[in-house]
C-alpha cells in the first residue's frame, strides 16, 4: 500500500486535507497512479471562496491529464507557488513539498481517515 500519513484526511477523489494547516494535496495513491507528473497549474487564487468539490487545480502525466478537486470548502489563504516549476515535487514529496494550496475554514468532516482511505483504494486496485 502506499504511504497514507494518519494526521490527515481523505477524499473518494483522492485528495487529502490537512485539518492541523488547512493544507490540501493528492494523495500518494494518486500519484502512484497518474505515473509521472510533467504540468501542474493551480486555477484558483488566494482569497477566492472555494466550495467542496470544486476543481482547484489540474496535473498532467506523461499518462493522463487531472483535475484536483478541493476536499473542502473555505477560503484560499495560500498557494504553493513553487509546485508549478517543480511538478515532479508530486511524485516525490505528495504530503510534504507538494501541498498545492491552504484553505482556511476547512472542515474535514466526512472525509475518510487514513485507514478508511487504504482500504478504499484495495478495493479500487481489484
Amino acid at each position: 500500500m502506499s504511504n497514507t500519513p494518519s494526521n490527515l484526511q481523505y477524499a473518494k477523489s483522492d485528495e487529502w486535507f490537512d485539518p492541523a494547516t488547512g493544507k490540501v494535496g493528492i494523495s500518494d495513491y494518486a500519484q502512484g497512479q497518474l505515473s509521472d507528473i510533467v504540468f501542474m497549474e493551480i486555477t484558483v487564487g488566494v482569497g477566492d471562496d472555494i466550495e467542496a468539490g470544486q476543481a482547484i487545480a489540474s496535473v498532467e502525466s506523461v499518462k493522463a491529464a487531472s483535475d484536483v478537486m478541493s476536499p473542502v470548502s473555505g477560503k484560499v489563504v495560500a498557494i504553493n507557488e513553487d509546485l508549478a516549476n517543480a511538478p515532479e515535487n508530486i511524485n516525490s514529496d505528495p504530503y510534504g513539498e507538494a501541498w498545492f494550496i491552504q484553505i482556511e475554514g476547512g472542515d474535514g468532516s466526512g472525509m475518510m481517515d487514513a485507514a478508511a482511505y487504504e482500504k478504499y483504494c484495495e478495493e479500487r486496485a481489484h
